[in-house]
């Protein structure tokens, strides 16, 4: 599909960015901007920023960036067309195709597309079996509504059924234009092997009921089935396979109904079962999800700590499978996650319990017995050590261990001194074995780092070390290029902050430039590559404003665009609120932007004044000499007028 222009036109202009990325990171107002922890790389402090006035979001520790367009090609691993789908779905703007497309190009498909397509599909057929088939109602929806699941949890979850024929969907999808590859891609249909005919296929899931699994934007990426025969030979849950959508390390089950719950509670429930996500949700308590009886992963941590930091885990009264679980929580104190730990009564879970007591109960009752997972698993270790000093020193060590994941300093120390309490031991000793944990897992993630460090310290610096001319040469140039292309970049950067509002104000600041500029050349190509731009289109009575880079089709001129943009100032609001008055840039734009090109003249006159002094000795003959003086001369001269003007001073 290839999307027309006036649609792109209308999806950038109803687009509202804060919106966008607050669907999948909880954003938190700084100024006139959001920030965030980014959710594209691992991170403790927020360097994610989204300027609503701009449009665009960019991470300062990564350096990902971009429109709302752009992100959700990164958050969702998308294709330029399904982010362009996804937010024409999401802003009800009806998307208008291309027409007079070469066949070839109409008839190339997406791969993505077609899998997103064909489990859409797949949902909808599971549904109908569900809710439109005798065997459907009598079996699937009977044991929903046995578990208590009223019809509008069913929708809400989309919730389906699908019978015990060996390969009746299979055959209804490719009746219906699916291709048999993207059935088998899709996970929904296995081929036997070494075979090619579509005779030796059959349907991964057969008599059972089905859980769709939403990735974050609420797109179907794959399902889980139970089944409800008493055969032992039968897997009683069968999850799809890993495909290139569905990644179950990387997935919760829920996530997608529960966000903004834990966006607005600030704290997620995490739960073991569809069943039990489902049935707290049905009765209010939306923050809730499952991590579908896989090992927490810190990709699934990560994606919890997008909306908050605080994770509540309900356990069911197995002990033996509580202590399993134990094992792997340590990961969630190492990404800063606040930690409760709730146990339910014995042989009751989190599905069971809400239905028994209700909803205010069960909330009451998770309040009440919620620990602190240091303290928790203290309690529980304690328990089995009982008296045996052997075991009650590995318990401190597990315990220490845990305590020294967590990132914070000062939530460390208040650890340390409710532990060594509970423990019977000393807070230093505590604290000494928590340093020697740190000490070697410091010097395990700097390997080599150490022996650089103690040669960087004890052996003399290039400062102290004498260099020979042509790497001292070397270096100077180095230097004026560095400064050279600093004056370019503020050039552009000056730009494509002003160059944005007013008409006559625009028209005067990029005529400025251009006239300026005239006959010089910018050494940093993609700098050279905007002025050209701002040149071409000035010159065809246009103005390339912000929005124009940070559209543009090149992908490296609007990420630098965006970078430029971003290397703003925020102020905060209540400095306005108090009449704090702070001068900025746009105060001060025609003085800066004279300034600017001044330097930037200033800078290239001083490396050819270089490469004219290096000229002068190297030639010895008298003629050479006298015409490169000369040359230095004139050059000299301007240097010191633009000095003056400047308000330096050149000898």
């Amino acid at each position: 599909m290839r999307i027309s222009q006036e649609t792109i036109d209308q999806i950038r202009y109803k687009v509202d960015i804060v919106e966008v990325v607050g669907d999948f990171v909880s954003l938190k107002k700084k100024g006139k901007d959001y920030s965030a922890c980014c959710p594209f790389h691992e991170e403790k402090t927020p360097s994610f920023s989204v300027s609503p006035v701009r449009g665009i979001y960019k991470c300062f520790g990564c350096g990902m960036g971009g429109d709302a367009i752009k992100f959700i090609m990164d958050i969702e691993k998308s294709s330029y067309t399904e982010a362009l789908k996804y937010l024409a779905k999401k802003y009800n703007i009806e998307i208008q195709e291309n027409e007079n497309l070469p066949d070839e190009e109409i008839a190339k498909q997406n791969e993505r597309d077609s899998l997103f397509i064909v489990l859409n599909y797949a949902k909808n057929y599971f549904r109908d079996q569900l809710l439109n088939t005798e065997e459907g109602r009598s079996i699937g929806l009977s044991y929903f509504k046995e578990r208590g699941f009223n019809d509008k949890t069913i929708e809400i979850f989309e919730l389906g059924y699908t019978e015990n024929l060996i390969d009746k969907f299979t055959k209804t999808a490719l009746k219906n234009g699916y291709q048999l590859e993207i059935l088998k891609k899709a996970g929904l249909t296995i081929q036997k092997e070494d075979s090619t005919s579509t005779q030796n296929t059959y349907d991964r899931f057969r008599d059972r009921v089905i859980f769709p699994i939403h990735n974050l934007s609420g797109r179907v990426i794959a399902f889980g089935a139970r089944t409800l025969s008493k055969d032992k030979n039968q897997p009683k849950y069968l999850n799809s396979p890993e495909t290139e959508l569905y990644h179950k390390h990387q997935v919760l089950y829920g996530i997608f109904q529960a966000k903004n719950a834990i966006r607005k509670d600030d704290e997620c429930y995490l739960t073991e079962g569809y069943t039990d996500v489902i049935s707290l949700y049905q009765a209010g308590i939306q923050n809730v999800v499952a991590s579908s009886g896989t090992s927490l992963t810190n990709e699934q941590i990560r994606l919890i700590h997008r909306f908050t930091k605080n994770v509540t885990l309900l356990f069911d009264g197995d002990q033996a499978g509580i202590k399993a679980a134990l094992r792997g929580l340590d990961m969630l104190l190492s990404e800063g996650m606040q930690v409760k730990v709730v146990v339910f009564p014995d042989k009751e879970d989190p599905d069971s319990y809400v239905k028994k007591v209700g909803t205010e109960k069960f909330k009451l009752f998770v309040k009440k017995e919620g620990k602190d997972l240091i303290t928790f698993k203290t309690d529980i270790y304690l328990k089995d050590a009982e008296n045996d000093p052997f075991k009650k020193a590995n318990v401190i060590t597990e315990v220490v261990e845990s305590i020294s994941r967590i990132p914070d300093a000062i939530t460390r120390a208040v650890f340390f001194k409710q532990t060594a309490n509970m423990l019977g031991v000393a807070e230093e000793t505590l604290i000494f074995e928590s340093n020697k944990i740190l000490l070697k897992k410091n010097k395990d993630q700097a390997g080599k780092s150490d022996d650089e460090k103690f040669l960087q310290e004890y052996l003399p610096s290039e400062t102290e070390v004498e260099k020979d001319e042509n790497e001292i040469g070397l270096e100077e140039e180095k230097n004026f290029n560095n400064l050279i292309s600093y004056q370019e970049e503020e050039s552009i950067r000056l730009l494509l902050s002003f160059a944005d509002d007013e008409l006559e104000k625009d028209l005067k600041l990029i005529a400025y430039f251009i006239t300026e500029m005239e006959g010089i050349e910018f050494e940093t190509p993609i700098y050279q590559n905007f002025i050209n731009i701002y040149r071409n289109e000035f010159k065809a009575g246009r103005i390339a404003n912000s929005k124009f880079f940070i559209h543009h089709h090149n992908p490296d001129i609007q990420s630098e665009a965006i970078r430029l943009l971003s290397n703003q100032h925020s102020f905060s609001d209540n400095w306005e609120k108090y009449e704090i008055i702070i001068p900025t840039e746009l105060n001060t734009l025609p003085s800066a932007a004279y300034s600017n090109i001044l330097r930037l003249k200033q800078r290239k006159i001083q490396k050819v004044l270089k490469e004219v002094s290096d000229k002068l000795q190297q030639n010895d003959e008298w003629q050479e000499q006298e015409k490169y003086l000369k040359i230095y001369r004139q050059l000299k001269t301007t240097e010191v007028q633009i000095a003056n003007l400047l308000g330096n001073t050149i000898r």
